[in-house]
């Protein structure tokens, strides 16, 4: 039998911190966390999980 089987997994990295991510990123309409957009995006700006969901909203709608 392999010893791998009973080990304990190494503890998973943190994740990055945004405000460490880059340049600055505007913050969703809807919810105002930060979005893939930087603040220089013209246009309504949405987060991955607010896109997602309007994108449900639209697709269910017609």
């Amino acid at each position: 039998m392999s010893e791998d089987y009973c080990a304990t997994p190494a503890a998973p990295t943190p994740a990055p911190d945004p405000t460490d991510a880059g340049p600055p990123f505007a913050e969703c309409v809807l919810c105002r966390k930060p979005t893939e957009y930087p603040e220089s995006y013209k246009g309504i700006t949405l987060c991955p999980v607010c896109e997602w969901q309007e994108a449900q909203r639209t697709a269910c709608s017609g």
